[in-house]
């Protein structure tokens, strides 16, 4: 499945994934530096009723968030990861499985450490303004 977006329709985009992804409790973000995976879990984020400011966890590594209906959401930033033996040492397995929801930026860090029910979207830049979704995992 294909989307082409420009920023501006990211709010419908957020819905259209939570709908598409109503299954998954883990999404696996594939993008080049400044592709807007933040950008776009944030309004993921803002969709399911999480008031908190999102940000990247480039530095924390995990990011954790509640719904006002009590959802429990996980962000990971896997850059800063070396390989699968640091992200078990920093605990991301355990996160993997411990939240409703579990959005993962740079998952080939560490790709085995995720499950086989993973939702995989890939971002790419078609220009400053427009981007193009492929979700694989359906």
């Amino acid at each position: 499945m294909e989307f082409i977006y420009t920023l501006k329709e990211l709010p419908q985009i957020a819905k259209q994934l939570l709908f598409i992804g109503k299954d998954f409790s883990v999404w696996a973000f594939d993008a080049p530096m400044g592709a807007g995976k933040t950008t776009l879990i944030s309004h993921v984020c803002k969709e399911l009723d999480i008031e908190d400011a999102i940000s990247s966890p480039t530095f924390s590594i995990i990011n954790e968030y509640q719904s006002a209906d009590g959802l429990s959401v996980c962000h990971m930033d896997w850059y800063r990861i070396k390989d699968e033996e640091e992200a078990l040492r920093t605990g991301v397995e355990d996160a993997l499985y411990d939240h409703d929801k579990i959005f993962v930026e740079w998952p080939e860090k560490a790709a085995h450490l995720l499950p086989e029910n993973t939702l995989f979207i890939k971002i790419i830049i078609v220009d400053p303004e427009t981007r193009q979704i492929i979700i694989k995992g359906l």
